[in-house]
């Protein structure tokens, strides 16, 4: 127990009739970073904040560094810092004044604050923004200073909860850089998602949750291997041909569909020669398509697979 970061058995939750998380056993070794990967509402941001000591657990137990959440909430908060969905930041102050404040409210003399707050500017590349208020600033410019607010004291735990919702994609990729970074230099994270590729860029461990319970946890490799072989995928160039697709493959091959996507799935667990014989069959046949793949699966396939629903499914996270 003495290299967990967090360590959870039995973990619930329950509002009035409605249970959010369900005896939810959970471990997340220093040093890694652990994903709680799942669709909205299946109960991650609960489970976040019973971690963060913002809510009491109704059964189980959780120990965060070593310490339980309700009976040593005061020395599990000294450890830990949240970022949550939303930029918890004062919109009509500057990202500079931001980060001094927190700063300050953290202990930090003047010019101690001062000090702190020009290192996590260079760091998080704040810089040619530090001087703008933060209601004028973008996503990306927002979740940048919120999560070098997070970092004002270093903490063994860093809780993302949602980082990049609603970020375009170079600043997606700007606040995964900024993870690696704080993993680099021996930061926990604990990092809930919905998003398939954030997982699969940053996560050493995923833990899938659908409603409340962990299904399924392992590296992104091991789930996706759980599910099968890779996959050719023929995509037809419209109705009437998938049509025309799914005859020319169908006889030969076993084959799973996609009407919505026209898209001919055949099993290859020879992947090159399965490759070489779809499209043989294909010019075979007369039949043009839209486009050949050879295809591994996806965390989203196992998702899918293992809780029979999307991880994007339009759910409501539970709140109190």
């Amino acid at each position: 127990m003495s290299n967990l970061a967090v360590l959870t058995e039995g973990l619930t939750r329950r509002f009035g009739e409605l249970t959010a998380v369900d005896h939810l056993d959970l471990e997340v070794e220093e040093g890694r970073v652990v994903s709680l990967l799942g669709p909205n509402g299946a109960g991650k941001t609960t489970v976040v904040r019973m971690l963060a000591t913002l809510l009491q657990p109704t059964g189980g137990r959780a120990l965060v560094c070593g310490h339980d959440v309700v009976t040593d909430a005061d020395a599990v908060r000294q450890r830990i810092s949240l970022t949550g969905q939303f930029a918890a930041l004062e919109a009509n102050l500057t990202a500079r004044e931001n980060l001094v404040l927190m700063a300050r409210l953290r202990g930090y003399g003047r010019r101690s604050a001062a000090a702190v707050v020009d290192g996590l500017i260079d760091r998080f590349e704040i810089g040619e923004f530090a001087g703008k208020l933060v209601k004028g600033l973008s996503g990306g410019q927002r979740r940048r200073v919120d999560l070098a607010a997070s970092m004002v004291v270093r903490p063994q735990l860093l809780a993302l909860d949602e980082p990049t919702t609603g970020l375009d994609p170079r600043s997606r990729q700007a606040v995964w850089s900024t993870v690696r970074d704080l993993v680099d230099e021996g930061v926990t994270v604990l990092l809930t998602t919905q998003y398939l590729e954030e997982a699969d860029a940053l996560a050493d461990r995923v833990v899938m949750i659908d409603h409340g319970r962990a299904v399924a946890s392992g590296t992104p490799s091991e789930l996706k291997t759980r599910i099968g072989d890779q996959r050719v995928d023929v995509v037809a160039v419209d109705s009437a041909g998938f049509e025309d697709v799914l005859a020319a493959l169908a006889p030969r091959f076993s084959v799973s569909v996609s009407r919505e996507r026209r898209t001919v799935s055949v099993e290859a667990p020879d992947e090159l020669a399965d490759l070489a014989a779809v499209s043989a069959a294909l010019r075979a046949s007369g039949v043009v398509v839209d486009e050949v793949a050879l295809r591994r699966p996806t965390l989203d396939d196992a998702f899918l697979a293992l809780t029979g629903q999307p991880t994007g499914a339009a759910l409501q996270e539970v709140a109190p």
